[in-house]
């Protein structure tokens, strides 16, 4: 079977959203060094290697929402779809305390490589689905670990990540805000959007309104957590794009 690198789910959905989950595998290409990176099954089932959950919650949104997702399908140790073409962490050696063997001595040529066949044909076809109306808003699944090696504990159940664009942030943060059982991050357990990240890139050069989630895999590692999730979410998701009026 011919290596795919993303997966597309409800192309045809009516729906103004899309959903998008740039690190929802942990596959290694057969073309990357036989299909490994070295590193043991501990390693490349924990976050470092894809957003454990995320694709799940991904699928199951865009169902509730009766919209498009598209999905990587290459670990983020590969290559990072959520990183810009020039950024330096595109390509990561070292990663939360973990040194990536299959990474070590990859050179320029093995980027380019990795670019070709796994990064430039992802954001493609994101770039085409999000084109399929002129309306299209873009909401972004990622999960984030409990605890980094070297960090605090991360007390959120959810955060939502923007940059200068808060049009749809604002909305959805009061809203989350209200749930009396959720501790939601804003702009945590990141800052908000890297220059040249697939939101950067996919939406707001094109003033697409956009959010995007992150979740604590601890909150989703079933499918039954994922789903509700997704049940959960995609109201409120809905209310607060009617709230902007946009």
């Amino acid at each position: 079977m011919m290596y795919q690198p993303y997966d597309i789910e409800g192309a045809t959905r009516p729906g103004r959203w899309l959903v998008t989950c740039d690190h929802a595998t942990n596959t290694v290409p057969p073309f990357v060094n036989g299909g490994t990176l070295g590193l043991g099954a501990e390693d490349m089932n924990r976050h470092i290697a894809y957003d454990v959950g995320a694709a799940g919650v991904s699928r199951a949104l865009a169902a509730a929402l009766d919209a498009p997702a598209i999905l990587s399908n290459f670990s983020r140790l590969v290559i990072d779809p959520n990183r810009g073409e020039d950024d330096p962490t595109l390509l990561m050696k070292l990663y939360d305390g973990t040194i990536i063997p299959g990474n070590r001595h990859a050179g320029p040529e093995a980027l380019q490589e990795r670019l070709n066949r796994c990064h430039r044909p992802y954001h493609t076809a994101l770039s085409e689905l999000a084109a399929r109306r002129s309306d299209t808003v873009i909401v972004s699944v990622h999960s984030f670990t409990p605890r980094l090696k070297t960090g605090p504990a991360r007390p959120w159940h959810i955060g939502l990540l923007y940059a200068a664009d808060a049009r749809l942030a604002r909305p959805l943060l009061t809203r989350l805000h209200a749930e009396p059982d959720l501790c939601v991050g804003e702009n945590e357990p990141y800052g908000g959007h890297l220059p040249g990240d697939a939101i950067a890139r996919h939406a707001i050069a094109h003033e697409r309104l956009n959010i995007l989630i992150e979740l604590r895999n601890d909150l989703i590692e079933t499918p039954e957590q994922q789903s509700a999730w997704a049940a959960r979410l995609a109201p409120i998701l809905q209310a607060g794009l009617a709230d902007t009026g946009l």
